[in-house]
């Protein structure tokens, strides 16, 4: 790997992906001492106004590292076993065989089986994962709704099973993470979020993360634009969303530095112990919501960029707002970036995204952060 970082050089992969049609994205990149902010594009297609580098936004899946890290020093402390059965603590979210069958590390890797609810509370959006069927109608329509936790996973539950409970490939499956939500607060005596908050965000020093509680952005941040597949043409901006829908799944507000700070100090193991952190990277295969394979450990999932190079993270998406952050085993190379668009690929016949200038622009940024 080579440990210098190349300023021009990132400045113009980072515009390359604004070229190609991301309206704006943000970007921090750590060399062992040195480290590279950068941004381009705007932050409101409307006024024109810059995105800078310092923007809170709302990050999605990277929530699933923070909420496992909780979970797992529930599991150091002795207050829940990785291998016992969700139905031992949730029974009436998880009742029978199911719940005596279904285990937390189950549902923290995804193959517990259980049914994605998106499509349930989002009903335009059935039949996901089958694309070229879904319309985005939903997401205007439930832009406000409150959510409660437990509706949306007596959704994921009640619906067909993907599988049978420690089967793989699993689904990758917000329910999984409502449930360990619905966990924690069982055996912490507080909220998911609070403790999450608590044990996890302020142990780690993170000053701009936080779950939200209402549907607008506090402090400086970017409109999200949401395209779902060309269906929303232009893409429309969701940056005001009840992020209920997500919960400690997915409705994590955080920045660039703060991103990069927090995988630091996992992978570091000062969020959770050292053999905890070797749990978190023994991976399984999972489908994951775009119908790709993909291994995925608890929480964190290995990822390859240009060069053939390994790195740990995790990636998530809302509507309009995604992010990606990774990291090297030894924490001495780290990328996060975060976009202001979603979904930007058209489908194919068959219901598949197509290639997009956007992909391989990314691809070049994320290799020369890491790999050099």
């Amino acid at each position: 790997m080579r440990n210098l970082l190349d300023p021009a050089e990132l400045n113009t992969a980072i515009e390359n992906v604004h070229r190609a049609g991301v309206p704006g994205l943000f970007a921090e990149v750590r060399a062992e001492d040195q480290v590279w902010r950068g941004a381009a594009g705007v932050a409101d297609l409307a006024t024109g106004r810059p995105v800078t580098a310092d923007m809170r936004h709302r990050v999605g899946s990277i929530a699933k590292t923070f909420t496992a890290a909780a979970v797992l020093q529930q599991v150091e402390s002795g207050q829940i076993g990785l291998d016992a059965p969700i139905g031992h603590y949730l029974p009436k979210l998880v009742p029978g065989e199911r719940g005596d069958a279904i285990t937390v590390r189950m549902l923290i890797n995804h193959t517990s089986g259980l049914a994605e609810y998106l499509p349930y509370a989002y009903p335009s959006l059935k039949p996901f994962p089958v694309l070229a069927d879904t319309r985005p109608q939903s997401l205007d329509d439930h832009r406000f709704t409150r959510f409660d936790p437990a509706e949306l996973i007596e959704m994921g539950v009640t619906a067909p099973a993907f599988s049978a409970p420690g089967g793989t490939p699993g689904l990758y499956s917000n329910t999984n993470y409502l449930l360990l939500g619905q966990l924690l607060e069982q055996v912490t005596g507080t909220t998911a979020e609070k403790y999450i908050t608590q044990n996890v965000i302020e142990r780690a020093g993170l000053q701009d993360t936080e779950f939200p509680d209402e549907p607008h952005l506090s402090g400086p941040h970017s409109q999200m634009y949401e395209a779902w597949f060309g269906m929303i043409d232009p893409p429309r901006d969701f940056s005001v969303f009840d992020m209920s829908y997500a919960g400690v799944a997915g409705s994590l507000v955080s920045t660039v530095a703060d991103l990069n700070r927090f995988f630091g100090l996992l992978f570091a193991g000062k969020i959770v112990s050292q053999s905890s952190l070797a749990q978190m990277q023994r991976t399984v295969t999972v489908i994951s919501q775009e119908g790709k394979t993909i291994e995925y450990g608890l929480g964190v999932y290995p990822m390859e960029v240009p060069g053939g190079a390994t790195f740990w993270g995790n990636g998530g998406t809302v509507w309009g707002a995604g992010a990606i952050s990774m990291t090297s085993a030894d924490t001495k190379r780290q990328m996060s970036v975060a976009m202001n668009l979603q979904r930007w690929s058209r489908l194919d016949s068959s219901g598949k995204p197509q290639p997009h200038p956007i992909d391989d622009a990314l691809a070049a940024l994320y290799g020369l952060a890491m790999d050099g």
